[in-house]
């Protein structure tokens, strides 16, 4: 049978256990269908690129298949009814990736790398006033008050 991934997102507005059940669902569908899900990984609530359907933000599941295309072709069909789906993505691989997908992998790895950004005690710092001026710029001690000019007048209608 041939390999497939299948990302869809679900509505905003519904919990991660909706979209539990939901994923669950599709699941049988391929099931019935003589498939199986060999994997399947919830990314989580994340923002969406765009508005879709008034939606801002999207549950996130993705599903690796070995199933028939009879059974895809069912998934796609009943994702396109399901109001709760807003797009949804099939692409056919040549082989299924075994591990976390590249999403949660980078997910991973923020975590960690989070950790790592304490900069340690700068120290006190002075007040901006007090500090000493960069190099190349000049600073003057007095500034000189803006005196205006006074502009003569014109008499007897002389320009």
């Amino acid at each position: 049978m041939p390999f497939y991934e299948n990302v869809f997102i679900a509505r905003q507005d519904v919990s991660a256990a909706q979209v539990e059940a939901l994923a669950e669902g599709f699941a049988g569908i391929v099931a019935q269908f003589g498939g199986k899900v060999t994997k399947r990984e919830y990314w989580g609530l994340r923002n969406l690129a765009y508005r879709v359907k008034k939606n801002r933000k999207g549950h996130y599941m993705l599903f690796n298949l070995d199933a028939p295309p009879a059974a895809v072709n069912e998934l796609e069909r009943n994702m396109r009814i399901n109001e709760d789906v807003l797009r949804y993505l099939t692409v056919r691989v040549e082989v299924l990736e075994e591990g976390p997908s590249a999403v949660m992998q980078n997910r991973d790895r923020g975590d960690r790398d989070r950790g790592d950004r304490d900069r340690g005690d700068r120290g006190d710092r002075r007040p901006r006033f007090e500090r000493e001026p960069r190099e190349g710029i000049v600073i003057p001690e007095v500034i000189p008050e803006v005196i205006p000019e006074v502009i003569p007048e014109v008499e007897g209608g002389e320009a």
